[in-house]
């Protein structure tokens, strides 16, 4: 009984859909708001699907083209040649992401028509189509991720400068050893950890040599000397700089 009321209810939903989309046609503006605002939860979902990662209401861009792009399937849906709208829908929004994608990353030039909605996407054209287009997400999605990974990179140098530390002295002051560089980041990570120890660091913008010494097994003078090298981990440790910590991740 359960299992027939949640098929009936999807049904029903389904069939409002639809509904709602032939008065959209019509001219009906209160059922279009209606639909684009009901369905805001599948836009951004299709959406961050397709991009490859979580995309915001009103701050990115793929956001803006798929709400576009469901509204334009308002308007092109045909029930006499598609069953299901969200379908549909689904697959206008895949495509004119993939003109955007391509747009933003100059692989190409090439818009897709909307007749090409008709094609199956099993043929030829649409194998050689899913290879463009599996491309070009991936150009998009790496050239977004040169932009995330560059103003991480800005953030951090920042941040670093409070601490009377450049970005590029850190290469000098690096551990040249790797067990050197695994006692520095286990020094951060216990100055992370402790709220006493990073109040201290960040308060008075030097390390807890003290308390720190008397937790880890390095002498004053060698915490002395990566000094920058450990506070600058510990910033990463205690910082959303996600990139920077995968580097870490793979380095160590």
């Amino acid at each position: 009984m359960r299992f027939l009321f949640q098929k009936n209810s999807t049904e029903s939903e389904t069939a409002e859909c639809g509904q709602l989309v032939v008065e959209s046609q019509k001219g009906s503006s209160t059922a279009r708001e209606r639909l684009i605002k009901s369905y805001t939860p599948f836009i951004l979902k299709t959406a961050s699907k397709v991009s490859g990662r979580y995309v915001r209401l009103g701050e990115d861009d793929e956001v803006s083209v798929s709400l576009m792009a469901f509204n334009e399937a308002i308007d092109c849906f045909d029930t006499a040649k598609n069953h299901s709208f969200l379908s549909f829908a689904e697959t206008v929004i895949k495509r004119r992401l993939i003109d955007h994608f391509r747009k933003e990353s100059a692989l190409t030039k090439k818009v897709v028509p909307l007749s090409s909605f008709e094609q199956n996407d099993e043929d030829n054209d649409g194998s050689y189509y899913y290879i463009e287009s599996k491309q070009a997400i991936e150009v998009y999605q790496e050239k977004n991720a040169a932009s995330e990974r560059k103003e991480e990179i800005l953030q951090f140098s920042k941040r670093l400068s409070e601490f009377g530390i450049s970005f590029q002295e850190l290469v000098s002051v690096s551990p040249k050893h790797e067990d050197a560089r695994i006692r520095a980041m286990e020094a951060a990570k216990i100055i992370a950890s402790d709220p006493e120890m990073l109040n201290h660091l960040i308060t008075k913008k030097e390390l807890p040599l003290k308390k720190l010494e008397s937790n880890v097994g390095i002498s004053r003078k060698t915490l002395e000397r990566q000094r920058k090298y450990i506070i600058a981990l510990t910033l990463v440790f205690i910082s959303d700089f996600e990139y920077l910590k995968q580097y870490l991740g793979k380095v160590m």
